[in-house]
Parts: structure tokens; sequence; C-alpha cells
């Protein structure tokens, strides 16, 4: 339904109130939850099930909207449209909204109202963009906040734990978005999580994390190094384990793509500049290295333990930060070259196309400000006195330095010297720094990726050894 044509049939959302018979409203969906399960006091064993979302028909005006009912009708509902789309409501009950206890959970609207809609008395349609009037798909590019009033990534850094808890705005550029992680929680519920990597003028790497379906379908059509968000009222956290704060979406956020403001716009041109010079790279090669204090890891596991605890973890995607005294039992580096070393994007550092030699992350770039730059991308295996971890990643300045040479020296190695090389650190005991993450898809469930390799001191080696057998005599 044209928005433009009938804008007769509908109420504005700014005129709404509750004495209104069947009122009819349109809007283009800015934000959406996912379905949840409730039990129902009425019906004793049974549940009921809901979602909610955030409809706009102007640049000052929307407001949250609630569905109730049946699994089938619910889910069925919800899938019928995400975030982005246009959606006319026939019929909801307008209701007078509790400020606080609605605002706690959802988004922060400028209505006193709220939307509520039911099987039997409301219809919800969808409209194609095609169909949708220009003024409505506009909207989906203005915060729903401010423009100004965000924090950069530097200032939230440099704020660290007096910050944690809080729910701000951010406005930042998407560096990465990674793949989606599905897992079963403790009572048996499906669960998915997908970590983003946001970069500013102040930070190069950020990480806000999300845990729902909407909002991972959504990350999921950004394009790296050329989308800009604004996230409105995503909480920030101090992540203990990676020494860093990070963000997290929740039910309240509301994420604008591609905003239209002139804060944006600076943002954008900062993306430009940075990939046409490289200094996109330099930044990132350089934060790369400081990304994650050593210092702060002090956990040590043996290979058996390491196994356990992953088996224990009830899927839950957290990393495992650790240390393992062991030593490298696999390391072909030896064989063909080509297996251990990878060509990398100079502007964004992901791994290019081994055929065309491209980049796609980045390819609207010109092919004459960008080049490639070879890495070290080598699989090895680590043992102990309790088994064996294999396919552990070893790559980038990280191999270089457990190798002792760079990429280009390595290439200048004869085979024979290569070998000699190769059994420098095989079967050496070392003190190996690691990150391990749950990935079902992994030859052993576990990918788990190295993040310092160096040859152990014998007495700190033997008493971590020694405190390992005392802990299983004790159990």
């Amino acid at each position: 339904m044209a928005y433009s044509s009938s804008t007769r049939d509908f109420v504005a959302l700014s005129d709404l109130h509750p004495n209104l018979a069947r009122p009819n409203v349109i809007g283009v969906v800015i934000g959406k939850t996912d379905v949840r399960g409730f039990p129902d006091r009425k019906n004793i064993g049974s549940e009921r099930y809901t979602f909610s979302f955030t409809i706009r028909d102007s640049p000052t005006y929307f407001i949250n909207v609630n569905s109730w009912g049946r699994e089938e009708y619910i889910r069925s509902l919800s899938e019928s449209f995400r975030v982005g789309d246009c959606v006319t409501i026939e019929n909801p009950l307008v209701q007078s909204k509790d400020g606080e206890k609605e605002e706690k959970f959802n988004p922060i609207t400028p209505s006193c109202y709220k939307l509520l809609i039911s099987e039997n008395h409301s219809v919800v349609k969808t409209s194609s963009c095609y169909e949708m009037d220009t003024k409505l798909l506009s909207l989906l590019h203005l915060p729903v906040k401010d423009p100004q009033d965000y924090y950069s990534l530097g200032d939230i850094t440099a704020n660290g734990q007096s910050l944690d808890g809080r729910i701000l705005n951010v406005l930042a550029a998407v560096m990465s978005v990674g793949e989606p992680k599905y897992f079963i929680t403790s009572d048996k519920r499906k669960g998915q999580r997908c970590e983003v990597k946001l970069y500013d003028e102040t930070e190069m790497s950020f990480p806000i994390i999300c845990w729902d379906n909407e909002s991972i379908q959504l990350a999921q059509s950004w394009i790296p190094r050329e989308t800009v968000i604004f996230a409105s009222d995503v909480r920030v956290n101090f992540d203990k384990f990676r020494n860093c704060m990070t963000a997290t979406v929740i039910s309240k956020t509301i994420i604008t793509t591609n905003p239209e403001t002139a804060e944006a716009n600076v943002l954008f041109s900062f993306i430009r500049e940075s990939a046409q010079t490289g200094a996109l790279h330099d930044k990132m090669e350089e934060q790369s290295k400081e990304s994650i204090n050593l210092e702060t890891i002090v956990d040590v596991y043996t290979v058996k333990q390491l196994k356990e605890k992953a088996l224990q973890s009830d899927g839950k995607p957290e990393p495992v930060f650790g240390i393992i005294y062991g030593y490298i039992s696999m390391l072909d580096i030896d064989d063909n070259v080509s297996k251990v070393i990878r060509n990398r994007c100079s502007v964004c550092r992901f791994v290019v196309n081994e055929m065309s030699n491209t980049c796609t992350f980045c390819g609207d770039i010109s092919s004459d400000s960008k080049s490639t730059f070879v890495s070290f991308d080598i699989l090895v295996d680590l043992t102990d006195h309790t088994g064996t971890l294999y396919s552990c990643y070893l790559s980038d300045c990280i191999a270089e330095e457990t190798l002792g040479c760079t990429v280009q020296e390595f290439l200048t190695l004869a085979e024979d010297k290569r070998t000699a090389l190769k059994w420098q650190l095989l079967l050496e005991r070392s003190k190996i720094y690691f990150k391990i993450t749950l990935s079902p898809n992994w030859r052993s469930g576990l990918k788990a990726n190295i993040l310092s390799c160096k040859l152990a001191n014998p007495i700190e080696a033997s008493q971590s050894l020694l405190g390992k057998k005392l802990q299983h005599v004790a159990w």
C-alpha cells in the first residue's frame, strides 16, 4: 500500500490516543526483538509468546508495538517482516505506557502510548521497499537520538571500568562482521552470538556483541569498512578476559545503518581517506600486537583439562584464555610453502582470493591505491603429557616471533634450512598462551589461536607440572 496515495487512510503516530475507533497506522520498522515464551498464568503448563518492534512515520515520532498470542501466530507474524520493512497495522489497541517500566527494557519513544496487537482483532501487513514512499525509506537513516549525543570509541576505552554497565550511544564504522555462532543453553534453549568489530578516528578495533537473531541478521547486511552505524542505547562493559571495553546490543537498542548526519559524514570521509592512504592497515597492525594483554592471562591448563572445560561450558561461546606448558608436535613448514603463507589486503588485512588476487571486502577502492602483502597462516598441533590439541592457528606477527624470522626471510630459506628451523621448535617445551573458542565444525570441536609461544623456563614449567599432578591426586 503506497504511503503517499493513501495518507488519509492512516492515523499519524503523533495523533494516536486510546479513544480512537479502529485506527490504522503505517510506519517503517526501525527495531525488533526476538520471539520469547513465558509461562501462561491462566493455563498452567502452557506458554504464551511475545515479541515487540518499533515503527516510525516521521523524523520526530516513533512508537513501540507489542504482540502476544499463540506460538504459531507470534512466530509467523515475526517472520513476516524485518527491520527496514514497511508495515501497516489495522485496529491495534492504543494503550498508555508506564514510562519507567516500559523504558527499562524497550526503546525510549516520544509517544506516551504503545500499541498492542492481538490475533483476533488486529492485522499486520508488510510492503516491499518498492511500494514504500521515499519519505518512509529516508527515516531508516535518521538516528532516534540527538546525532551529537554519542561516545567515541576512544572515550569509552579511556573511561574504562568507570563506564562498566552504562547504557549509551555509539557512532562508529564497521571493521568486520563475525560469523554467527549457535549453541544450546543450560536450560535447553537455542542461543546465538555474533561479534562485530567497530572503529572510528580514535580506536581501530572495538567489539560490539549481538545475542539476538534480529540484530545478527541486520549485522550480516553491513559491509566492512563501508558501513557506519549509530547504535542508540547499547550497554558497555569491561571484559576482564580481554582486558578491554565491549558493547552489547540489548532490547532497548535501535541501530541506524548509514545515518545521514553531519557527524556520520565526517566518519565516512575518514573511512575513505584511511583506505586510500593505507593508514587503516598501519593502525590495525599496531593494535593487533597490543589488543590482548598477556599479563592478564594467568590460568594454566593441561590439554585434558582444557577439553573437559570446553565440554562443561553448556555450549556458551565465550572464549577461554589460558596457558599450556607443552610442545609443538606438528609443524609442517618445510614441504609446501603455499600451505603456510597467505596473501592479505594491505588496506583491510583480510585474506585475498587466491585465484583473482582481489579483496572482496574493499573491492570498490581503486586497485591503484591498494596492494597485498604476505603473511604466515600456519596450523600446528600442541601436545603435553595429557593429550594433543589439533590444528591450532599460528599466524601473522605471532608466527614471525615464534619462528624467529619474517615472511620475507622465510621465503629465502632453502628446504633443508626450513627443515632445520622446524626441528629447532618441534618437541621443545614451551610456554604457550592461547585463546580457545567452541567451534563444532572444527576437527576437535575447539578452535585455538596461539597468542604467544616461547621456550619455557625449565623451573617454571616443572613447578606448573608438579602443581597439576598434585591437583589430580587431590581430586
